[in-house]
């Protein structure tokens, strides 16, 4: 397993290494590492230490390569109470990946927190690996501690997971609470599949993170369930919870067909 998702290549510049490939293909991105890159830049881009990054929206315009990754980084909308930041990837000349985030005022305890949802389950000890049909499980689906508590990737349907990163996303970095809600959130749609990968194909062409709170730990459960319409459309939803509670929730729009 390499030892990171990225290696930096200059600035704003990274190499993605094999630990980022997805199960569709040894040589294009699973959604995950990508996402928390954008998120990574949008949070590096004119911190302001009153905000904190609430939202990020991410849309993956064709598939991610492995290679050579650069990205640059704007403000949309500044302002003091909330600010808009966009971040765009680019490989081989082509844009890749667009990402958008809405950071939100910080007023610390002056706002009283209103919960949701029962209290997560325990993280189980026992582990088996994952297991993908068909797919390609030596890139990032082997660069994440999964611990199922319900369902499974063999197992068609709803399903609940932990998971935590066994890498991290760049060298001598620890990721952010947003950087390892999207790394793992992008795997909403893998882990409740409803039908069988290795006759259809689900690929999520978008994804929204939304955290109400920063998760605390390393560890991320997530609650998915995908729906899917007979035109081919469907939609993946996911709870995000620490091991405290919710904390956030994630949705992806999915391209659905036969292989």
């Amino acid at each position: 397993m390499h030892s990171v998702f990225f290696e930096p290549a200059g600035t704003d510049a990274f190499v993605a290494t094999p630990a980022t490939a997805g199960p569709w293909s040894a040589q294009a991105q699973h959604g995950g590492p990508p996402s928390a890159l954008a998120a990574r830049a949008l949070e590096r881009h004119e911190p302001d230490e009153g905000q904190r990054l609430a939202r990020v929206t991410v849309d993956i315009l064709r598939p991610v390569p492995l290679g050579k990754i650069t990205v640059r980084t704007r403000t949309v909308r500044p302002g003091r109470r909330v600010a808009m930041l966009e971040a765009v990837l680019e490989a081989d000349g082509q844009e890749v990946v667009h990402a958008r985030g809405w950071r939100i005022a910080i007023h610390p305890g002056g706002v009283p927190a209103v919960a949701a949802g029962p209290a997560p389950p325990p993280i189980p000890a026992v582990h088996p690996p994952p297991d993908f049909p068909g797919g390609h499980m030596t890139g990032y689906l082997r660069a994440i501690d999964w611990r199922y508590v319900a369902g499974g990737f063999g197992t068609p349907g709803p399903a609940a997971v932990w998971g935590r990163p066994k890498i991290p996303l760049v060298p001598g970095e620890d990721m952010s609470p947003m950087c390892r809600a999207l790394l793992l959130a992008d795997s909403g749609s893998g882990v409740s599949a409803t039908l069988d990968p290795e006759r259809f194909l689900f690929i999520n062409v978008d994804l929204t993170v939304v955290l109400r709170r920063d998760p605390a730990g390393e560890w991320l459960l997530l609650d998915a369930v995908s729906t899917i319409g007979e035109q081919g459309t469907g939609m993946s939803e996911t709870t995000l919870s620490d091991v405290h509670g919710t904390c956030g929730t994630a949705l992806q729009t999915l391209l659905v067909a036969p292989r």
